[in-house]
């Protein structure tokens, strides 16, 4: 196996529990032994616009190399099945992307000014790795207020979208959700800063100042985003 994705051995993971719902977040500072190697990967990288006229990713994406997937869901997967109580299980799915956030706010749709899940899928998770600095936001997640849900699942979704086609549009990027949610927790950005949430939660990239987004991998909002899905070992 490569060792270029290398995680930095000093790197210590914490745990918190989150919101009313007590979910489970790990954060790990300092993640990768050489994540400049990783940048310049991506400068090098194509990318594409990753949304439409309904909405998507706020930004460009583009291919994450498959080591670094592979040594990512290799180093999480223990601390993910303990953190979050999953009992004996394996990777059985991962796929991941760069992701650059670009779009101004005016340039929103509905779908992107709210905060979101990426799948009702109770063992899928997503793991984000901040490659740029404090000035980017970083990661907010949220109560619905009508409801009072944190996460999401296939037996939660119709109240959820029903409650939710009552609702107003919420303008410009998430901030504090205001008036139709309320922020539970927030992780910062920071280079080389990893966070790791199920994908059921409510959350949002926190984009407190849209006027820095550039579609420049070396100095705008680059992350790499991982999604894995456990199943029995």
């Amino acid at each position: 196996m490569t060792t270029e994705f290398a995680l930095n051995r000093d790197a210590k993971m914490t745990a918190a529990l989150i919101g009313e719902e007590r979910e489970p977040i790990i954060e790990a500072d300092a993640a990768l032994a050489d994540p400049a190697r990783l940048v310049e990967i991506a400068a090098l990288s194509g990318f594409q616009p990753a949304f439409g006229p309904a909405g998507g990713y706020p930004g460009l994406r583009a291919a994450l190399p498959d080591a670094y997937i592979e040594t990512v869901v290799n180093a999480l997967a223990g601390p993910i099945a303990q953190v979050f109580r999953l009992g004996t299980v394996r990777p059985i799915r991962a796929q991941g992307a760069f992701s650059i956030v670009t779009l101004p706010e005016d340039a929103l749709v509905p779908p992107q000014r709210a905060p979101h899940t990426d799948s009702v899928h109770p063992m899928q998770f997503a793991i984000l790795h901040y490659l740029c600095d404090a000035a980017f936001g970083g990661t907010s997640f949220y109560c619905h207020r009508a409801t009072g849900f944190e996460t999401l699942s296939e037996a939660r979704l119709p109240a959820y979208r029903d409650s939710r086609a009552r609702e107003g549009a919420m303008s410009g990027y998430v901030g504090d959700g205001e008036p139709w949610f309320q922020s539970t927790a927030r992780v910062a950005a920071g280079m080389n800063r990893l966070v790791a949430y199920r994908s059921c939660i409510l959350h949002s990239g926190h984009v407190p100042s849209p006027e820095l987004l550039t579609p420049d991998p070396c100095s705008g909002r680059l992350t790499a985003n991982v999604f894995v899905t456990f199943g029995p070992a």
